[in-house]
């Protein structure tokens, strides 16, 4: 099996996201003969898509990597090693209701016509129908359904409609909320977290 892990906290060590993301990693790379390819978007991100980086892409490969803008080659390498995986696991904090832009400009990249996903007469078709997608998600404050603040949550949702968009309905979430609400309720949060993590199915 291919795995995909991808990180977006700006928050290093610090990032509990991070350390959901690798707790779910590891817990899937053990289960077999397995390679991980690792990009950190918060370290390395990738450029803001653009009117170029699109054009470029749209055009036939160029016969060497030196005759293709950079952008465009960051970006094409993104959309390979998504295509390339089996599992992609997802760090993604909540950043003011929805994602980092760092994993914004990520999907962004990933969503192209004819490879992810094709525009057909009876509609949009996603061709991501075979990979599996697990989100490790980190939320300072509670966002789950029925909480005061259930309406803001457009970060789950998101990703959910987006890669639902791409075909993926092999989706899950292992969330932990309210961690910037006390030290208690934190690690309360994260243990449960890892607790989902240890029971996740290999494949």
């Amino acid at each position: 099996m291919n795995i995909l892990h991808i990180d977006s906290s700006i928050q290093g060590e610090l990032s509990i996201s991070r350390r959901l993301s690798a707790a779910i990693t590891a817990r899937l790379a053990a289960a077999g003969d397995n390679t991980v390819v690792y990009r950190d978007l918060a370290r390395d991100p990738l450029p803001q898509f653009s009117a170029d980086v699109a054009a470029a892409l749209q055009q036939p490969p160029p016969a060497s990597h030196v005759d293709a803008p950079v952008d465009a080659c960051r970006v094409a390498q993104a959309v390979d090693e998504l295509l390339a995986a089996d599992t992609i696991v997802l760090g993604a904090p909540m950043c003011n209701f929805s994602v980092p832009t760092q994993l914004k400009s990520w999907l962004d990249a990933i969503a192209v016509p004819g490879k992810t996903f094709s525009y057909r007469p009876d509609g949009v078709q996603g061709l991501l129908g075979d990979k599996r997608v697990i989100v490790a998600s980190a939320r300072g404050g509670i966002y789950s359904a029925g909480s005061p603040a259930a309406a803001a949550e457009h970060h789950e949702t998101y990703l959910r409609a987006f890669f639902g968009f791409l075909g993926v309905t092999r989706f899950e979430v292992i969330r932990a909320e309210g961690t910037k609400i006390g030290e208690d309720i934190a690690t309360r949060a994260v243990a449960d977290a890892m607790a989902q993590i240890a029971l996740l199915e290999a494949a």
